[in-house]
């Protein structure tokens, strides 16, 4: 029994229909739910053509959003929340863009009024009369109702339907008069019915034997002619019917001839190392008792390293895309779907940037325009540049990069751009008129690759030009002061005047960020937060260019839209813990909930830029494709550019990306590493998967049990509260515990349950539980309203978070240096997997140092941060149960993988002091010493060539790896470890600063940043292992060759071991050269010194034979 409640509607407009229907009337597995409400969304057709509730309505929602997207809005802690109409946002604008913020529109033509008349998606003005009379849309209901329906200029009454037109102008109206959240939240709700039914119901069979009265959430009105025959989406039911289901994804699992072989290797040599160790303990040197023993315990260290490095490789595995399935499923026309257009999820993308003297506002600007070309539904984009440093300088290069846009991205649809960031195309070393077939492409690039000249020297000359305009303001402000002080007459206090050296923005105004001349509220962690729509939301439908004179691109056939962009700075006052990155991004999650929504978010540094306009696709294959409703995030490999060619620091960390990353893709899933990475909404927001089961296996398979309860598990406090997708049905239990771990924000709550049913795959398989119907994201995005951004000024203020649970499950987690690893271990902790997308053309691409200095540092962080996990709650020890065995010992060697640091660095000193002393780690080079010597080298070097022939990498590689293995763990890794151990067991925290300088003198080199030299503490003990094994090969050969009997054995021993630790040490030692050869001073005095240390040391330990004195017989006088 169902009951009806129709809503007031009027012509154009589609008619809701409330039903309310009892359990008995479906068949359906509610359970204990008596009563379910849902709502039929039945679009108009010529049986249903009601008249229009909702014209003025959206017509003055559309004058709203024209405002919010031309206002800088700022709000915070104490802070009323305030919208500064900007009407001009950077001093080089000549050429808007609809989207753009400041937008030219015109204003009212009637006397007293100041507001702007409604403009379509293009701006161009909507004007009601043929007279072209302009009246803004508040001045237009006026003159309908109270003025006889009289244009205010002619006096000529509107013409009948003139109020219709005006509020549509050709713009499909489907907003009803219901809140925000009901619009929202209608379609899922009516959707969890039907989710309910029994799962053998044929949809598409009941759609054409009923001719469709309502589908997947849309509607289907076949057209049927006079005969009777149907002709409406076309093609047969039956056809349709069996058509055969297709994946989205394929899983390539590596050849058996390379991975049978690989396994084996493995287990030969944990048997050799087994064997090896159990040799060496039972045959001790008793003439250098400490050498066998400082040996042999670092041995047994690095057996257990390798153990926990090499056995998560047991399961890698390759995956493709198929981005024709994803076209069909989701942009081509169907039963479900007839406009064919694009039912793909939203997508909000999240850039990150502190300080733009560090980072170069071009590269972050660069960066944005490679975003708003992406090859993905515009409609469906939003992207989100967090500027945690608050400054100008970035305000008004990511405008510079929006007005840019306007050219940029439509050039690239046109033809076909790759890549599509402006700097790194038009740097392209091959052809770029290859393959090109448009006749016009030359002069178009031309005229682009002019303007972004332009666009660069604008963008360079951004700080010289805020310098002068605030300087030029600040003057004025000056002599105002000093005027107004004669003017009273108090001559004595004009001296004393003095005005804040404010920064101005480029209408006059102060900017609420961070001065350059820092001041109370307008400091880096001291100033309100920060929000401008700089590119408003798109129109619904494509809006195509126009066809104008020959100096300009021809855009007649290019969609000239552009996806949303927000420019954000959260809000920061002394006595908050801001969380640096990790607080920055969670104030973009709640503010993008607020705003758009997007089911996804990808994250990216400022200096990461989409190489592969068709990235976002390739990731999205992975979550709409059967079990993709499982998978948390979709993780990318990192490529660089600038590194130079031989990769002397192992900058491209290939080894790690191709070998490791693919290798835990065949168990749960690869870690997550802080960029380029697609993000599932509500994996962030600390619910576990569907279906989340506790596991006993090992690796990819296992027994597995489910789990008694969603919120019962083993891991300690950080999991014991963790909620399931879907457990909150229950409206009123959703209010009484969400508010509580997400803040007070009820736009927030509300867009949770939206943002999971949105993201589910397509209910396109009797196989998928848990899916969405096909159709249910064609509607269009709601327009911007100025509740919505204050709400959004809300959520990113410093005090949102107290009380809540950000940071703690919720969000990227803090309270470590490397916040990404944690977050991803908290994901797959709660049940989730993870993928690995490996694109034939690089997905991302960004920059990373290539001076030694700065790379050390950069391991130096990383490896602060494992040891921070470490000694955290967030250890692998601690996992829970669905944590796979194999993902938990990756994750374990990601902590404990600095530790060895201290056994290498003493493996590294033994061969300088055994040849030193004269004797050996063991008593003679035996033939068993030899043979297990030379099957531990013989299957590491199987190993690798194994791991080269199924990860693709080359042998070059894989040797840089292996010394820069040596050359961290030195240095970076020894500083993290005793950095960390200071900050757990005194609470001190230490820092290793740069100090000297100095690089090459070729600025006009490509890796000029190569020889730059700078030096820092975390050099002094690989230089005096260099040293001090040099020293002992120099002392070991004079011995045997003046020895009246030479131990040959002993000096090929130490020599060989010698060697072996400055191979790998030789890039370092490139490093500290320098371009051509210029040793720095210093270099030379720490040598030195550590060097004679170390001499007088061994001689105090060692003392010549025939005497007892340290020193030997020598006396002073």
């Amino acid at each position: 029994m169902a009951s009806e409640s129709p809503i007031n509607t009027s012509i154009g407009s589609p008619r809701l229909r409330r039903v309310s229907q009892t359990s008995h009337d479906l068949n359906s597995d509610i359970g204990g739910v008596e009563f379910a409400t849902y709502t039929v969304h039945i679009p108009s057709t010529p049986d249903n053509n009601p008249m229009s509730a909702s014209m003025e309505y959206s017509t003055s929602q559309r004058v709203e959003d024209q405002f919010v997207s031309s206002s800088l809005f700022t709000g915070g802690y104490n802070c009323v929340t305030q919208a500064q109409l900007k009407e001009k946002v950077i001093e080089s604008q000549t050429s808007y863009h609809p989207q753009m913020t400041g937008a030219k529109g015109s204003f009212c033509a009637v006397p007293g009024c100041d507001a702007k008349v409604v403009t379509d998606e293009r701006g161009l003005d909507i004007l009601p009369c043929e007279c072209d009379y302009k009246i803004c849309m508040d001045c237009f209901r006026d003159a309908v109702r109270n003025g006889d329906h009289m244009c205010p200029g002619c006096k000529e009454p509107y013409k009948e339907l003139d109020v219709t037109e005006y509020a549509v102008h050709n713009r499909k109206q489907y907003q009803q008069q219901m809140s925000k959240t009901e619009r929202r939240m209608s379609l899922m709700k009516s959707t969890k019915v039907m989710g309910r039914q029994s799962s053998e119901f044929d949809h598409n069979k009941w759609l054409f034997e009923t001719k469709g009265s309502y589908g997947y959430g849309n509607a289907i009105w076949p057209k049927v002619d006079v005969e009777g025959s149907q002709d409406g989406i076309g093609g047969d039911p039956t056809v349709f019917h069996d058509k055969q289901w297709r994946p989205l994804t394929r899983k390539l699992n590596i050849s058996a001839a390379i991975l049978s072989p690989y396994r084996l290797l493995i287990f030969v040599r944990m048997v050799v190392l087994g064997l090896f160790l159990q040799w060496r303990i039972r045959n001790p040197n008793e003439d250098a008792v400490w050498l066998w023993a400082m040996s042999v315990v670092c041995e047994i260290w690095f057996a257990i390293s390798w153990l926990l490095d090499q056995l998560p490789k047991l399961c890698p595995i390759n995956r493709i895309t198929n981005l024709d399935v994803l076209k069909e499923k989701f942009e081509t026309p169907s039963l479900s779907n007839p406009t064919g257009k694009s039912d793909l999820p939203g997508i909000d993308i999240f850039v990150s940037t502190a300080d733009p003297e560090k980072e170069p506002p071009l590269v972050t600007a660069n960066t944005i325009l490679s975003i708003l070309a992406a090859d993905y539904p515009v409609e469906k984009l939003a992207c989100y540049v967090s500027d945690d440093g608050g400054a100008l300088l970035t305000f008004e290069a990511m405008a510079e990069a929006a007005s840019f846009a306007n050219l940029w991205v439509p050039f690239c649809r046109k033809h076909n751009i790759e890549p599509r960031n402006p700097e790194s195309y038009f740097s392209l070393k091959r052809d770029p008129y290859k393959n090109k077939v448009r006749q016009d492409f030359v002069r178009d690039r031309r005229r682009v690759k002019r303007e972004y000249d332009e666009y660069k020297v604008r963008i360079n000359g951004l700080p010289d030009s805020i310098r002068r305009r605030s300087e030029a303001y600040n003057a004025r402000d000056e002599m105002k002061a000093m005027k107004l002080g004669r003017a009273i007459g108090n001559d004595e206090e004009v001296d004393k005047i003095k005005i804040p050296k404010a920064t101005w923005m480029a209408d006059g105004t102060h900017w609420p960020g961070t001065w350059t001349v820092p001041a109370p509220e307008h400091s880096r962690g001291d100033h309100a937060s920060i929000m401008q729509v700089m590119l408003k939301p798109p129109s619904d439908e494509p809006l195509k260019g126009t066809t104008v004179d020959s100096n300009s691109m021809d855009l007649s056939e290019v969609d000239i839209r552009l996806p949303m962009l927000v420019y954000v700075s959260r809000e920061k006052r002394p006595g908050y813990d801001h969380n640096k990155k990790a607080g920055a991004m969670n104030a973009l999650v709640r503010a993008s909930a607020v705003m758009s929504n997007g089911p996804f978010i990808l994250n990216l540094d400022c200096d990461h830029y989409i190489y592969n306009s068709q990235a976002l696709r390739e990731g999205m294959c992975f979550m709409m494709d059967r079990g993709g409703d499982r998978i948390s995030y979709v993780q990318f490999p990192q490529r660089f550019e600038g590194i130079d060619p031989s990769d002397r620091y192992a900058n491209h960390n290939t080894v790690f990306f191709d070998v490791n990353m693919r290798a835990l893709d065949g168990i749960q899933g690869p870690v997550y590493v802080g960029t380029g990475c697609l993000f599932r909404r509500t994996a962030l927001y600390g619910f576990e998967p569907p279906r989340v089961k506790d596991r006993n296996g090992c690796c990819c398979g296992g027994r597995n049990k489910k789990s008694k309860s969603s919120s019962v598990v083993s891991a300690p406090e950080i999991d014991s509260q963790t909620i399931q997708v879907g457990d909150f049905d229950d409206d009123n239990e959703m209010n009484a515990i969400i508010p509580k771990r997400f803040g007070n924000s009820s736009f927030l709550v509300d867009s949770i349950q939206v943002a999971e049913f949105q993201g589910r795959p397509l209910a396109d398989h009797p196989s998928l539980k848990n899916g969405r119907p096909p159709g249910a994201l064609t509607f269009p995005r709601e327009l911007l309203d100025a509740s919505t951004v204050a709400e959004a000024i809300s959520v990113i203020s410093c005090w949102y978070e107290d009380k809540t649970e950000w940071g703690q499950r919720i969000g990227w987690i803090y309270g470590s240096v490397t916040e990404d690893v944690v977050t991803g271990y908290r994901m797959h902790n709660r049940g989730w997997r993870s993928v690995y997308c490996v694109t034939k053309r690089d997905a991302f691409r960004g920059s990373a140092p290539i001076n030694l200095t700065d790379r050390l540092h950069q391991v130096l962080r990383w490896a602060t941060g494992s040891v921070e996990i470490f000694f955290s709650r967030n250890n692998a020890l601690f996992a829970s149960s669905k944590m796979k065995f194999l993902q938990r010992i990756a994750y374990l060697n990601v902590g404990m993988y600095p530790f060895t640091s201290f056994f290498l660095i003493v493996y590294c000193f033994l061969p300088a002091l055994s040849l030193i002393s004269g004797q050996f780690i063991v008593q003679t080079l035996n033939i068993t010493f030899l043979v297990y010597l030379l099957g531990i080298t013989l299957t590491l070097i199987l190993l690798a060539v194994l791991e080269i022939k199924w990860s693709g990498i080359e042998l070059e590689e894989w040797w840089r790896n292996e010394q820069f293995w040596l050359i961290g763990g030195t240095s970076a890794h020894l500083a993290a470890v005793l950095q960390g151990l200071l900050k757990v067991i005194a609470g001190i925290e230490i820092s290793f600063t740069l100090t000297s300088k100095s690089g090459g003198d070729d600025i006009d080199d490509e890796f000029v940043d190569l020889y730059i030299f700078k030096w820092t503490s975390l050099m002094i003990p690989p230089i005096t292992i260099m040293m001090t094994n040099l020293i002992g090969i120099a002392i070991a050969v004079c011995r045997t060759v003046y020895s009246v009997i030479p131990q040959w054995s002993k000096l090929l021993g130490g020599v060989f071991f010698s060697f072996w630790v400055l191979a790998h040490l030789y890039p370092f030692a490139k490093g500290l050269m320098g371009r051509r050869g210029k040793t720095p001073t210093i270099v030379f005095v720490w040598s030195g010194l550590m060097a004679i240390t170390i001499s007088l040391l061994w001689v105090a330990i060692s003392p010549p034979s025939g005497t007892n004195q340290i020193g030997g017989s020598f006396q002073f006088p």
